[in-house]
């Protein structure tokens, strides 16, 4: 006979029960509807991508280790994606949402992303990864505080504002997609906006006397910007979800793909001020303008002239680069606390250089990194990788070293190891900027200076306070070198932010690979995950 159950075992698996619904991370749920919409942002009709009817879309505010849940239904005639620009998807690159990964949302279509911001904080974004449509807007900002009661090295803020400052063409993403594909580079931009708006389109309101957060993210296709404000100044607190040294910068340079945000204080008569965003090494200076309202001014313009920013000078920039420094003594969400995780004292095991080049293929314009140029498969590398679909991609198809050779095509995937401890070196022989992204990582910028890379310029090496950030700038004729540990498993995309770039061949695939084929390395494939091409058919897992 069954013993009688005891009033206290039901209070011992009651409280149980409660311990761990408190213990698990908060949820945060949306839905995304995206469309075609008439925008305007330099006067001229164009076709624009709205999420929810907005331009830019809906910001997502969320605090470390939140499972955020988007729910996108794609209203396009087109196929389309979604990615996140900096958000690591810790062992979840099926999350990443680019072609190398995910299978497009189809028209009339929908795919829910079901993302953690895994020890993340900082200053994030999001855009549409497919064809180009980047060009065409479909980007929002991405705010991720620290949890309760994690100390943060600045008082709280009066206000919290964003930036989504870049360059735009008044040309069609469709007819920027055509030139591409018929072999041309893109045209010089139009404009500048802000907050996908033209001249003065923006007002950022402050109280007198109040400090302000100001996060700034350059969400343009093919130019890096200066921002400055007239009359204050700009002390630099974190890049790309590190705490910096809290440095005090006149205007900051902030090149394609990345994130930087600053506290400004309103120290000065109340008046209104003029935020200016302009473009960097380019002929002729695009500028645009916000304003920086005091709420006591009654409409006064500062008499002031607009503050002149810097406009082709390398060394300028070259010199703010390296000022920036990590916070070492900061609290931090991470793997590692920050500051405890002496990365210049681990031995690497692995160097790979990798160089930019403008090539002609086939008699078309492309663009390479190590004379190779990626062209897509017809099946996502990752759900072909999972699937063991042969003849997708080859591991190991991207070299390690620039072989100086022709140019090539070739679905371009490097062979990497769980825990492998890598030296990359970004060589840019070019005549201008280069700006990179590596998904799923932050690494350590431990170097970057004029003239060829050899292993004698370790010896210039910041070993103790690099920034981990995800994105990086490789100026011309330069290099720019980083650590990184290769912690995350997956495959994970590689990528010249300059879109043109990006989208005629310089990017490639990493793939990152655990032979113990674990959940605890990386999560099995979603059971919504989207299959196409030659993964058509097939099962996930069951719901």
């Amino acid at each position: 006979m069954e013993a009688p159950s005891s009033p206290l075992c039901f209070v011992l698996l009651f409280l149980a029960s409660f311990v761990v619904a408190m213990a698990e991370d908060p949820y945060r749920f949306y839905t995304w509807n995206i469309t075609f919409g008439d925008i305007y942002p330099l006067g001229v009709k164009q076709e624009g991508i709205l999420i929810n009817g907005q331009f830019p879309g809906p910001q997502i505010d969320a605090v470390t280790n939140d499972n955020i849940i988007i729910n996108v239904f794609n209203n396009l005639p087109a196929p389309f994606l979604l990615s996140w620009q900096g958000i690591q998807q810790r062992r979840s690159s099926w999350q990443d949402g680019v072609y190398g990964t995910n299978c497009p949302i189809p028209p009339g279509g929908n795919f829910t992303y079901n993302m953690q911001f895994k020890d993340q904080i900082g200053s994030y974004y999001y855009f549409p990864s497919l064809a180009f449509h980047k060009a065409a807007g479909g980007y929002g900002g991405i705010r991720v505080l620290s949890r309760p009661r994690i100390p943060v090295p600045f008082d709280p803020p009066a206000g919290d504002f964003t930036i989504l400052a870049g360059d735009w063409l008044k040309l069609n993403h469709t007819d920027l997609k055509g030139i591409l594909d018929s072999g041309n580079d893109l045209p010089f931009p139009d404009g500048l906006l802000i907050n996908g708006q033209g001249w003065s389109g923006n007002k950022f309101t402050v109280d007198q006397g109040k400090t302000y957060r100001f996060r700034v993210s350059n969400v343009g296709i093919s130019t890096s910007v200066n921002i400055r404000i007239q009359g204050h100044s700009l002390l630099l607190v974190e890049v790309e979800g590190s705490h910096t040294m809290q440095t005090t910068y006149s205007s900051l340079d902030v090149h394609l793909g990345q994130s930087y945000s600053f506290l400004v204080t309103a120290d000065q008569p109340p008046q209104d001020y003029t935020i200016v965003v302009s473009t960097r090494f380019t002929n002729p200076i695009l500028t645009n303008t916000a304003v920086f309202h005091y709420s006591n001014s009654n409409g006064v313009r500062a008499a002031l002239p607009p503050p002149p920013g810097p406009t082709i000078e390398i060394d300028w920039s070259l010199n703010q680069a390296r000022s920036i420094r990590w916070n070492l003594t900061a609290s931090g969400p991470r793997p590692n606390p920050q500051g405890s995780y002496h990365y210049g004292l681990v031995n690497t095991t692995r160097t790979m250089r990798l160089a930019n080049s403008r090539e002609t293929i086939n008699g078309k314009l492309r663009y390479a990194v190590n004379s190779v140029s990626f062209i897509p498969a017809d099946t996502p590398l990752k759900v072909a990788d999972f699937y063991n679909i042969q003849g997708v991609f080859t591991p190991g198809s991207m070299p390690d070293n620039p072989s100086g050779g022709p140019g090539y095509l070739q679905t371009a995937v490097m062979a990497s190891n769980m825990r492998d401890y890598v030296e990359v070196v970004f060589e840019n022989a070019e005549n201008q900027v280069q700006s990179w992204h590596i998904a799923g990582y932050a690494f350590w910028v431990v170097g970057m200076e004029g003239g060829p890379w050899t292993p004698a310029s370790r010896q210039s090496y910041n070993l103790r306070d690099a920034i981990a950030r995800y994105t990086l700038q490789v100026y011309p004729g330069s290099w720019t070198a980083i650590y990184m540990p290769l912690d995350n498993v997956g495959m994970w995309n590689v990528r010249s932010e300059s879109w043109g770039r990006q989208y005629l061949g310089q990017q490639f695939y990493l793939r990152v690979y655990s032979p113990a084929n674990s959940w605890r390395d990386e999560n099995p494939i979603p059971k919504n995950a989207l299959l196409c091409g030659r993964a058509s058919g097939r099962k996930t897992r069951p719901l």
